[in-house]
């Protein structure tokens, strides 16, 4: 926890870097993770630029490489952090859970990169392919079948939405499989999903 009478002190570079980062809107856990990651302490509370000038040159550095210049790395963990970023960005004040472990009612359990909770009770799932070849039909399916598990399990009664992002692109037949799977269980009113897809490019994501 940081003093919140203790001085801000930052190089020309870093308050350049700060002030591009406020315009970001990050979540909290987001900050949470790469403080942890940096060794840096964060404001607990505060407006996000409070936040941001708690956080170390290390932090601030890491969190405009992933989120200003869009960079990648080799293990694909700054990509991670701008997928777990956009599912937040869509789910404003519920609770974003990362590699949530979720029962399905096969009596599978499933990791599930990112996990959303309203009011105590999942409502989105979502992952995210970021390196390797597009995403394909029978990846797809296999999202598919995983989501539908979750959602007939204990935990998913409330499940409505589920989401597939891709940084390398999606297949047309995954996409023409995902919406006819989809549209299969349109008269299901109770167990009805949204599939949705998303594709990040030119440092953006947007509906594949």
């Amino acid at each position: 926890m940081v003093n919140s009478n203790f001085p801000e002190f930052c190089t020309p570079q870093v308050g350049h870097h700060v002030e591009s980062l406020k315009n970001y809107a990050l979540p909290d856990f987001i900050l949470a993770l790469v403080a942890t990651e940096c060794d840096s302490e964060l404001a607990e509370r505060g407006r996000i630029d409070k936040k941001l000038h708690s956080m170390n040159d290390e932090a601030i550095d890491l969190l405009y490489k992933i989120f200003v210049k869009c960079d990648k790395n080799e293990s694909g963990q700054y990509a991670l952090y701008r997928f777990y970023a956009y599912v937040a960005s869509m789910y404003y004040k519920c609770e974003v859970l990362i590699n949530e472990v979720l029962p399905g009612k096969s009596g599978n359990n499933y990791k599930v990169p990112v996990a959303v909770k309203s009011n105590g009770m999942y409502i989105s799932v979502a992952v995210n392919k970021d390196t390797g070849k597009q995403v394909n039909k029978r990846d797809a399916t296999k999202f598919y079948n995983m989501v539908y598990d979750i959602k007939n399990g204990e935990q998913g009664t409330m499940l409505y939405d589920a989401i597939y992002a891709s940084s390398v692109g999606f297949n047309g037949d995954a996409l023409v499989e995902l919406e006819r799977l989809g549209e299969a269980r349109t008269n299901d009113s109770e167990n009805k999903l949204n599939f949705k897809t998303a594709y990040f490019e030119n440092d953006i994501y947007s509906a594949a």
